[in-house]
């Protein structure tokens, strides 16, 4: 049985050409006010961190996990870069993303690049980071809090983001199923698909705070963001 991705690229011709073009829109607005307030965040610290991260998104959305028979999915990373270089630089990065997926692997349609972007980088990105900012106070007290803020926030932002698709199928869908096959289909399997989402986001952040939890952006402004204990060694000095 031949095995479908279905984790949110939207191809040509599943909306009309007006509800692409608004999408288009909301999308460009939403990156003019994502670089403009990305300015403040990038440091030293964010601007390497952006790029590995958007290299990692890049490099783990050409995978596929199986989810069901005939279905799999793939990392979104909404979550993952919210939490690691913030909301603005995250939505940049994930954009970066989508664009080149759609102009060179031809993965998501030029003219659904719009909503591609308006799902997975604005909504994705921007419901992971609220709702990993409303547990932040789990987050700062361990690593273990981290991790498990992190794979909620991941699981979420995949389930929302695929109402995202929804909305904007029923403003204008053009692919011939009906709207309850399309919530049907994108409620379910993305509630499947956020569960990988979230292991793989938990683990990558995990290993991040594991060795740098100065670089995880979530922790900044913590007294002491999950400060390691000193060996006996260290105690002493």
């Amino acid at each position: 049985m031949r095995t479908h991705a279905v984790a949110m690229h939207m191809s040509d011709g599943l909306v009309n050409g007006p509800t692409a073009l608004l999408f288009a829109v909301v999308a460009v607005i939403a990156l003019t006010v994502a670089v403009l307030r990305a300015r403040a965040d990038l440091d030293d610290r964010t601007a390497p961190m952006a790029g590995l991260v958007t290299a990692f998104v890049f490099a783990v959305q050409m995978i596929n996990f199986p989810i069901l028979p005939g279905a799999s999915g793939h990392l979104l990373g909404g979550a993952l870069v919210a939490i690691l270089v913030g909301p603005w630089v995250g939505i940049i990065a994930i954009s970066i993303v989508l664009v080149v997926q759609a102009l060179l692997f031809a993965d998501g349609g030029i003219t659904a690049l719009g909503l591609n972007i308006t799902n997975m980088a604005v909504i994705g990105v921007v419901v992971g980071w609220l709702v990993a900012r409303a547990l932040r106070r789990f987050a700062v007290r361990s690593r273990a809090g981290l991790v498990v803020v992190a794979f909620v926030a991941a699981l979420l932002n995949t389930v929302v983001a695929a109402m995202g698709f929804v909305l904007e199928y029923a403003i204008g869908g053009a692919g011939g199923a009906t709207l309850g096959t399309v919530f049907a289909l994108m409620g379910g399997l993305h509630v499947l698909i956020g569960i990988g989402e979230g292991v793989i986001t938990a683990a990558t952040v995990g290993a991040v705070a594991a060795v740098r939890p100065d670089l995880v952006y979530l922790l900044r402004g913590a007294a002491t963001p999950l400060a390691r204990r000193p060996t006996s060694e260290e105690g002493v000095r």
